[in-house]
């Protein structure tokens, strides 16, 4: 999503639900757990699952990274409106997984609809191997490839049906570039990450949760 219209379309698309969604999921997926130190969001785009999750988790610092120079331009603007987390928050340019991070490794790591945008998915389940310590929570969720491109169409019509036409054509082509649960499993198993609890959440996302090895 390197062009400013596709940017600007995300920045301004809403976005509550799902990543509302995201939030509570990851408390689910781990409900003990007492969350702080840092936080790596990989794919972090706009940056609004990164507000998120740091005002969800106050003693978290969180590092959010994308490829996209345009997203994060979004991203900043929207990070300087944040005055309550902004101070715990750092946006960084880059693709994986060559990208210069601040840390050699997290206390947590989490995506959000980075999967379906790489070319190889073991560059994802490398990197939070690489950037993990041991036992650090893992959450990533993504699309789920629907059965057919007609129930693709179906799915943007209900939940893009309102938004600009760039957006639409982006979510019908994420859709189609998604994975299934088991070719998920499949990565996971090949990655060392088998242990990894993956599942459907929604009728268009799944997510993957697991503990660091």
């Amino acid at each position: 999503m390197e062009e400013d219209a596709q940017a600007r379309a995300y920045a301004e698309a809403d976005f509550e639900e799902p990543h509302s969604h995201f939030i509570d999921l990851f408390t689910e997926a781990f409900p003990v757990e007492q969350i702080g130190g840092h936080v790596l969001d990989l794919g972090c785009g706009t940056a609004d699952i990164t507000i998120r999750f740091a005002r969800a988790w106050r003693s978290s610092t969180v590092h959010g990274v994308d490829g996209s120079r345009a997203m994060l331009r979004y991203g900043l603007k929207i990070l300087s409106t944040a005055n309550d987390v902004q101070d715990r928050i750092e946006l960084i340019q880059g693709a994986l997984p060559g990208v210069t991070l601040p840390r050699a490794r997290y206390d947590t790591i989490i995506s959000n609809s980075l999967l379906h945008h790489l070319r190889d998915s073991q560059v994802l389940w490398a990197s939070i191997r690489q950037h993990t310590v041991p036992g650090a929570p893992v959450f990533v969720m993504d699309l789920k490839r629907p059965a057919s491109t007609e129930v693709a169409g179906a799915l943007v019509e209900q939940y893009a049906g309102r938004e600009p036409e760039i957006l639409k054509r982006d979510f019908y082509n994420s859709l189609l570039a998604a994975f299934e649960v088991d070719e998920v499993k499949e990565q996971l198993k090949e990655a060392g990450l088998a242990g990894f609890l993956v599942r459907e959440v929604s009728d268009r996302h799944l997510i993957v949760s697991g503990k660091a090895p």
